[in-house]
């Protein structure tokens, strides 16, 4: 990423910043597994996207959209076809994110057992 597509951060330049903050950009339970879901299979409509996040309500995913737009890690596309229908892809900036998202999922995969909840 170039030094212009740089996302603004609030934070005192303290060495652990660059942490917070990207946990901040995707620190909310459903941003990874979105972004994960559009970096495997491309871009996606909203129903598409849904029943790629299985468990996910239709609020909670048009509010994490929404976020994850406003953050500058997703785009939408508005498609003037009959229906209109709306698609979801990465910015180049959201794609840069697939080494954390896939190191979020390998540690997953090493370290969690399927069918147990992971603890706040």
């Amino acid at each position: 990423m170039s030094k212009t597509e740089r996302l603004e951060i609030q934070c005192p330049g303290d060495d652990w910043c660059p942490i917070t903050a990207t946990a901040t950009l995707i620190g909310k339970k459903w941003h990874p597994v979105i972004i994960h879901r559009l970096l495997v299979n491309g871009p996606a409509g909203f129903n598409e996207l849904q029943d790629e996040v299985d468990g996910i309500s239709s609020k909670v995913l048009s509010e994490s959209l929404d976020d994850l737009e406003a953050k500058g890690l997703l785009d939408r596309e508005v498609i003037e076809e009959k229906p209109v229908r709306v698609r979801y892809s990465l910015t180049e900036t959201g794609e840069s994110l697939e080494t954390v998202v896939l190191a979020l999922a390998e540690w997953g995969d090493e370290h969690l057992e399927a069918g147990t909840e992971a603890t706040p």
